[in-house]
């Protein structure tokens, strides 16, 4: 929740020279309020957007959601479903996602997935059979086709907003644990053709090793996307 409308449109404008060029996807997932303004600043960059959330029903007494298809209208082409922030704050459980998940492909969108344990669950020794979980109901009902879809953002609650980090070869460990889960799934062509993120406090300072990792395919990336030259050192990190 960062960023009025005229701030939005300072730092994509000031974004947008930075990430010209780069070989890999560039997506800013933003308020609401802002869709609109930043749709129009990155019209004709290389800069896509989306937004952080979305309601599983089309239309109704849901006073307050917004809809996939509300979105999809406007020109959005991604969305963030379940991050951690929702499930911790907001009552998202693994079958809301689920739901969310399937209204958001049903609309043409791109899913950011996000999926990870808490600290009490990693000091437990179950963080596998957390994102084994999390990442097997969200999925399902969605088609191998429908696979190409999603990306899945691992995003260790206790690395968010804390400063702290998973070192390089805690997220691979764990990326690597979700590509094997869906490839049980899917099959492993599926699973080595699907993007999988780190999205805890990745920054300027430790992108180049986290996505240097092999199954660290890209960041979902919180405070340090707020300003673009943090940014778009994360980004040429993840081109090299």
């Amino acid at each position: 929740m960062n960023k009025n409308r005229a701030e939005a449109k300072t730092l994509i404008e000031e974004l947008k020279p930075l990430a010209a060029g780069a070989d890999c996807d560039v997506v800013v997932c933003v308020p609401f309020t802002d869709l609109e303004t930043v749709l129009c600043a990155a019209d004709g960059s290389n800069i896509k957007v989306g937004a952080q959330n979305c309601h599983f029903e089309k239309s109704g007494a849901f006073t307050g959601e917004i809809s996939a298809d509300m979105l999809t209208e406007m020109g959005v082409e991604y969305v963030i479903i379940g991050h951690s922030e929702r499930r911790q704050y907001f009552g998202e459980t693994d079958e809301t996602v689920n739901k969310r998940t399937r209204a958001a492909l049903d609309a043409g969108l791109t899913v950011i997935l996000c999926v990870g344990e808490v600290l009490a669950e990693r000091e437990l020794g179950i963080t596998e059979e957390v994102v084994a979980k999390q990442v097997k109901v969200a999925l399902h009902g969605v088609s191998e086709q429908e696979l190409k879809n999603i990306i899945i953002a691992y995003e260790p609650v206790w690395a968010i907003g804390t400063g702290k980090t998973a070192t390089n070869e805690q997220a691979n460990e764990v990326n690597a644990f979700i590509r094997a889960t869906v490839a049980k799934l899917y099959g492993q062509a599926a699973a080595d053709g699907l993007v999988v993120q780190y999205g805890g406090s990745m920054n300027a300072g430790n992108a180049a090793g986290l996505l240097a990792q092999p199954d660290v395919d890209g960041g979902l990336i919180g405070g340090a996307s707020l300003k673009a030259q943090d940014f778009s050192v994360i980004i040429h990190a993840a081109c090299q």
